[in-house]
C-alpha cells in the first residue's frame, strides 16, 4: 500500500534538487554565459555537484529507496532522495507516495531569475521552465511550476504562452512590484488574462521574496551561535516570523487595486509561506475595503467583499505545525491545501500524519476540501 493508503490526497508542494548544469544545459546557446550560476549552492548536506553529469540514482541506490515503500518520506532528502533530480525516478517515487497529483517547483533558482540582470532575465526563466517542462513530461501526475519574471509585460505574457504549451501548469512570480508598479497596474492587465483564459493559477512561494530577516538582524554578537538557514529555501527561526510579509502586501495590494475584482477567473497559490497569517489579512481587507470606501471611491465599485474574493481564488498551504482547524474556523474551509515539500527535510518524516491531526477536528468535508477538493478548484486543468 502507499503512503497516502486509500486517501484521494493531492499534493500542492513538491520539489526537483537542480543540478548545476540545470539552467545552462536547457538555454540557448547564445545565452548560456548570461546565465545564473548553480554550481555553487548547497543544501547544507549534499554538494550538488556531486551529481554533476547523472541522469538519476545508480541502480543499487534506487533499488534501496524503493524497499522503503510507504515509509518513503521516513528516507532520504534532498539530492538523497528517490526522485529528486530525475524525473522517471520521480514516478517512481510517487507511486509508493499514493498522490494522486504533485505538483513540482525547482529548488534554487527562484531569486537567482528574479534577480537577474533584465538583459537576462528571460533567458533564464524560458531556461529554467524547459527544464522543468522535461523533468515532468515523464508522468501526467506531475505539474510543474514555470517562472515568469512580470517585469516586462510583453515579454512575460510570451514566456507564459510558452511554459503553458510545453505542459506547465502554474506561473511562478516574485513578490516584488513588478518594473516598478503595482501588480495592479494596468501594464499588467494582459498578464492576469493570459492567466485567467488559460486558467494557470500564479504562484507566490519561498523565494518570491529575499528573507525579510536582513543580516544585520542576524548579529546578534554571540559567537559561534548556529541559524538554521541555508540553501534549498531552508529558513531559520527568525525568517518564520515575517516570512508572509512580502506575499501579504503583494496580495493585499493586488486585491485593493481590484485584480481578483476583475478577473475572476483567475486563481492564485501561496505555497510554503505558512498560513496562519491569512485570517487576519482577510480581516484587514475587509475593514480597508468598508473603511476607505469613500476615501477611496474605486473601493466602493468592488461587487464583492476582499474576504470573498480570497474565499473564491486563492489558496495556501500551511506549514505542518500550524493549527490548520483553527484557521478554517476564523476564516473558510475552503482556502488551505495539503503539501508534503518532499523531498525537503522541511516538510518532515511524516506530513500527511501531522496535518491529518491538524485536521482531526474538522468535519468530514472540510478534511476533504483541504486533502483535496481545494487543490482542484486551484488547479482545474489537472487531468
Amino acid at each position: 500500500m502507499s503512503y497516502a493508503g486509500e486517501r484521494l490526497i493531492e499534493d500542492a508542494d513538491s520539489h526537483l534538487m537542480e543540478l548545476p548544469d540545470f539552467l545552462s544545459k536547457h538555454a540557448d546557446p547564445k545565452d548560456r554565459d548570461a546565465l545564473p550560476v548553480l554550481g555553487s549552492l548547497t543544501t547544507g548536506q549534499f554538494n550538488p555537484g556531486d551529481y554533476v553529469g547523472k541522469s538519476g540514482h545508480d541502480p543499487e541506490t534506487v533499488e534501496r529507496l524503493l524497499a522503503l515503500g510507504a515509509g518513503l518520506t521516513h528516507g532520504p532528502k534532498w539530492h538523497a532522495a528517490l526522485g529528486s533530480f530525475s524525473g522517471t525516478e520521480r514516478t517512481l517515487a510517487l507511486n509508493l507516495l499514493g498522490f494522486r497529483h504533485q505538483v513540482v517547483f525547482s529548488s534554487f533558482c527562484a531569486r537567482a531569475i528574479f534577480e537577474a540582470p533584465m538583459a537576462s532575465r528571460y533567458a533564464a526563466a524560458r531556461a529554467h521552465n524547459r527544464a522543468m517542462a522535461e523533468f515532468c513530461s515523464a508522468d501526467r501526475r506531475l505539474i510543474g511550476v514555470a517562472m515568469v519574471p512580470l517585469d516586462d509585460p510583453d515579454a512575460a505574457v510570451a514566456e507564459i504562452n510558452a511554459a503553458l504549451d510545453a505542459g506547465l501548469g502554474a506561473v511562478w512570480i516574485a513578490c516584488d512590484p513588478p518594473g516598478g508598479r503595482s501588480p495592479g497596474h494596468p501594464a499588467h492587465e494582459k498578464i492576469w488574462a493570459t492567466l485567467a483564459e488559460r486558467r494557470a493559477p500564479f504562484i507566490l512561494h519561498v523565494g518570491s521574496a529575499t528573507l525579510s530577516i536582513d543580516k544585520p538582524w542576524m548579529n546578534d554578537g554571540v559567537p559561534g551561535r548556529v541559524s538554521a538557514r541555508g540553501g534549498a529555501e531552508v529558513i531559520g527561526s527568525k525568517d518564520l516570523t515575517v516570512i508572509h510579509h512580502s506575499a501579504h502586501r503583494f496580495l493585499s495590494v493586488m486585491i485593493l487595486d481590484g485584480v481578483l475584482e476583475r478577473h475572476r477567473n483567475l486563481r492564485g497559490g501561496i505555497i510554503e509561506i505558512g498560513a496562519g497569517w491569512v485570517p487576519d489579512m482577510i480581516r484587514r481587507l475587509d475593514h480597508a475595503q468598508e473603511i476607505w470606501s469613500k476615501s477611496e471611491p474605486h473601493l466602493a465599485e468592488m461587487t464583492r467583499r476582499p474576504s470573498q474574493q480570497i474565499r473564491e481564488q486563492l489558496r495556501f498551504t500551511p506549514y505542518p505545525f500550524e493549527d490548520v482547524a483553527a484557521m478554517v474556523r476564523e476564516s473558510f474551509p475552503e482556502l488551505y491545501m495539503f503539501s508534503s515539500d518532499y523531498p525537503h527535510a522541511e516538510g518532515g518524516r511524516d506530513p500527511l500524519g501531522r496535518f491529518d491531526r491538524a485536521t482531526a477536528s474538522l468535519d468530514e468535508d472540510a478534511r476533504a476540501k483541504f486533502f483535496a477538493r481545494n487543490f482542484r478548484d486551484l488547479y482545474p486543468n489537472a487531468a
